[in-house]
C-alpha cells in the first residue's frame, strides 16, 4: 500500500523517544491511539508491513494525519494511551465494556469520622476504600468494623463549639452500647481518632498490624490488673483473628501484591485482577475488552493493567501475570509464579477470567444463538487455519460388528447445528471384510461424486472421525474427484482427541476445553451415534432374517404377518399354535410350531 507523501514526511520526523501517537480519518476525527516505546519504528510499521487482519488494512487506509505526543518513559505512554482512549473511544481501540458503579467504604472528612459505604465518590477531602465488586465481601468488613469499634452513625456537626455548648443528646446507639456518645463529649476526639487509624489499617488488609497493637494493649490492661478492659480487647482480637483466617486463602506472607490473568476467544478479552494483602484477596474485579484489530493477549493485559491499577488506585510493587511482559510499569516489576503459593494464586486468577467468559458465552448463547453461533465458527477458522468461515460442516464415521454388516454415517452441521434432515446412511458395497480405510474412500467418493452430479452446495469442511489412515484415505476420494483444495479436510482421533491436519504427520495442538475442539467432538460424537444406530438396525433386521428364513415352507410374506402381529422372533416363539393359527393358518402355523418346539 502506497503511503501519501504528507504522511511519509510526518513519519520521517518522528522521533526514536517513548509516547502515544494518534491516528485522524479525512474528517479530522481520531480512530486509532497507540502508545510506543520508539515512536518512530511503530507508526513506520503500520505502512512498511503488509497486514493480514482486514480491520488493520482498513485502518491504516483511513488514515490522513497523525498526531503524536512524546513522554519520559513507556509507563507515562501507558497512563496517556489509556486515559485517552477513554475520553475519544477511537473506533479501532480496545472496548472496554464495563459500565457498573461498584461500591467503596467511605471515611468522612469530619470531626469524629463516620465510616460508611457509598457509590458515590465526592470529593472533599474524604478518604475511599474500594471499589469492591462484592457487596457482600464489603458488607462483611463493615458489620467487623461494628463489632469491634463504637461509632457514631448520626451526621450532627460535633464541632468543638457545639458540644461545649450542649446542642446536642445522646440517641438510642449510645444507649445500645454501640456509641460512645462524642455528641455530648463523653468519648475524646483523640480516643476516637485512635479507632479510625485501626480501622483505616483493617479495611486496608493490614490486619496482622492490628492485631499486634491490640495484643501490645491488652498486656498492658492486664499489667495494670484492668482486666475488664482486657477482657474486651482480647474480645476484639479474637473477632480479627476469625475473620482473617476466613480470608486468608495461601500464604500470609504475600503482600501487597497484584494478581492479573486473562481468558479470551476471537471476540474479546477477559482480564481478572486481584488484589493481595497479607495472603488474602481484598479486591477482585473481571473486565471484558472487546476486540478491535485481533490484538494479542499481551496488548490486552497491558490496557487492563493499566486501566484496573489505575482503578483501585494500586500501589503494589509486585505483579504476578501468567507470561512475560515487555511494557514497564513504574515502581512495580512482573513476576510469572512457577510453583508453590504463588503459583496457585494465579492459577485463582486464572480460572475466574475463564469462568467469566463461559458466563459471557452462556448469555450470549442464550440471548443471540446466531452471533454465538459465527464467533465459535470464527475461532473454529482462525484454529484450523481456513480460508473461510466453514459455516457447512460434514463428519464421517465407519461401524462394523466383528468384520459384519459393515456401514457409514455421515452428518451435517450447517452454521454450527445438526441439519438432521442432510444426515445420510451408507451401506458398504465394495468392501469385503472389516477395511475401515477403504470403506471410508469408498463413501467420501459416493457421497461428492453425488452432489457434485446433482450440484448440490459442497461443504467447507469436512471431518473424519479416526487418525492418519482414515484422513489419508478421504484423501484419495477427494483427489479422484478434483476437490483437493476445494474443500478443507480434517481427521479426529479418538484416544487423545489429536486433530490431523492432511500431509502433517504432527496433531494440530487445539486448547482441550476450547469451543473450537467442542463443536468438533460435538460432530464426531453425533456421527457416530447416528451409525451404531443405522448399524444396529441392520444387524437386528439381519438376526431376524437369518432365524426366520430358514423355516421350511414359511414365505416372505407369512413372516411379515408373523412379524406384525408378534413384534419380535421371541414372542413367535413363546406363542402357542392357537395363536399362530389366528394369523397365518393351521398349516403354516403347525410348520412355525413345530420349527421352535421340535418333539423330543
Amino acid at each position: 500500500m502506497a503511503t501519501p507523501e504528507s504522511l511519509q514526511n510526518i513519519i520521517k520526523s518522528l522521533p526514536n523517544k517513548p509516547g502515544i501517537y494518534q491516528y485522524f480519518d479525512g474528517n479530522g476525527d481520531i480512530i486509532y491511539v497507540g502508545k510506543a516505546k520508539n515512536l518512530k519504528k511503530r507508526v513506520s510499521s503500520y505502512f512498511t508491513k503488509q497486514h493480514t487482519n482486514g480491520k488493520t488494512y482498513v485502518l491504516v487506509k483511513k488514515i490522513a494525519d497523525i498526531k503524536t505526543m512524546i513522554v519520559d518513559t513507556e509507563h507515562d505512554a501507558l497512563l496517556l494511551e489509556n486515559s485517552l482512549i477513554k475520553k475519544y473511544q477511537p473506533r479501532y481501540n480496545i472496548q472496554l465494556k464495563d459500565d457498573k458503579t461498584f461500591p467503596w467504604i467511605c471515611i468522612k472528612k469530619e470531626r469524629f469520622p463516620r465510616v460508611f459505604s457509598t457509590r458515590n465518590v465526592v470529593h472533599d477531602g474524604s478518604e475511599y476504600f474500594g471499589p469492591y465488586t462484592s457487596v457482600k465481601a464489603m458488607n462483611t468488613l463493615l458489620d467487623l468494623v461494628k463489632q469491634l469499634y463504637s461509632l457514631r452513625t448520626c451526621n450532627y456537626n460535633l464541632s468543638e463549639d457545639n458540644i461545649n455548648k450542649g446542642k446536642f443528646k445522646v440517641c438510642l446507639e449510645y444507649h445500645l452500647g454501640n456509641c460512645k456518645g462524642p455528641c455530648e463529649g463523653l468519648q475524646t476526639e483523640e480516643d476516637y481518632q485512635t479507632n479510625i487509624q485501626e480501622i483505616r489499617q483493617i479495611i486496608k488488609g493490614n490486619i496482622a498490624s492490628v492485631g499486634k497493637e491490640l495484643k501490645q494493649l491488652m498486656q498492658q490492661f492486664s499489667a495494670n490488673f484492668e482486666f475488664e478492659q482486657a477482657q474486651v480487647i482480647k474480645e476484639k482480637i479474637d473477632l480479627l483473628e476469625k475473620y482473617q483466617a476466613r480470608s486468608t486463602i495461601v500464604n500470609p506472607s504475600i503482600h501487597n501484591v497484584d494478581v492479573f490473568s486473562i481468558a479470551s476467544d476471537i471476540k474479546a478479552g477477559y482480564v481478572n485482577y486481584m488484589r493481595i494483602v497479607n495472603g488474602a484477596i481484598v479486591q477482585g474485579h473481571t473486565i471484558e475488552l472487546k476486540k478491535k484489530l485481533d490484538e494479542s493477549d499481551e496488548t490486552l493485559m497491558e490496557y487492563a493493567i493499566a486501566e484496573l491499577r489505575q482503578r483501585f488506585k494500586s500501589l503494589s510493587t509486585t505483579v504476578y501475570v501468567p507470561f512475560e511482559m515487555s511494557m514497564q510499569l513504574e515502581g512495580a516489576t512482573f513476576h510469572v509464579p512457577q510453583r508453590g503459593d504463588k503459583k496457585k494464586l494465579l492459577g485463582l486468577s486464572q480460572r475466574n477470567a475463564r469462568y467469566y467468559m463461559l458466563e459471557k458465552h452462556q448469555q450470549e448463547k442464550l440471548v443471540n444463538p446466531d452471533r454465538h453461533a459465527n464467533r465459535v465458527l470464527e475461532t473454529l477458522k482462525k484454529d484450523l487455519r481456513l480460508k473461510e468461515t466453514p459455516h457447512h460442516i460434514e463428519c464421517f464415521d465407519n461401524s462394523n460388528f466383528q468384520g459384519t454388516n459393515a456401514v457409514a454415517a455421515c452428518v451435517v452441521f450447517k452454521n454450527a447445528k445438526p441439519s438432521k434432515k442432510d444426515y445420510r446412511h451408507f451401506n458398504i458395497k465394495t468392501v469385503e471384510g472389516p477395511d475401515d480405510f477403504a470403506s471410508m474412500e469408498e463413501v467420501v467418493f459416493r457421497r461428492y461424486r453425488r452432489l457434485l452430479e446433482e450440484e448440490e452446495p459442497l461443504p467447507q469442511l469436512i471431518v473424519i472421525d479416526g487418525g492418519k489412515g482414515q484422513l489419508n484415505a478421504a484423501l484419495k476420494s477427494l483427489k479422484q474427484l478434483d476437490l483437493i483444495g476445494t474443500i478443507a479436510i480434517i481427521g479426529i482421533a479418538k484416544k487423545l482427541e489429536e486433530v490431523y491436519l492432511p500431509g502433517d504427520s504432527i496433531p494440530l495442538y487445539i486448547d482441550k476445553r476450547s469451543e473450537s475442539l467442542k463443536l468438533i467432538q460435538n460432530l464426531r460424537n453425533e456421527a457416530h451415534r447416528f451409525g451404531i444406530t443405522h448399524h444396529r438396525q441392520k444387524r437386528s433386521k439381519n438376526a431376524i432374517q437369518s432365524e426366520l428364513t430358514t423355516i421350511e415352507g414359511v414365505g416372505e410374506k407369512t413372516l411379515q404377518k408373523l412379524l406384525r402381529a408378534f413384534k419380535s422372533v421371541k414372542r413367535i416363539k413363546a406363542a402357542p399354535e392357537a395363536e399362530l393359527s389366528e394369523v397365518i393358518g393351521k398349516s403354516k402355523a403347525a410348520v412355525v410350531f413345530k420349527h421352535f418346539n421340535p418333539p423330543n
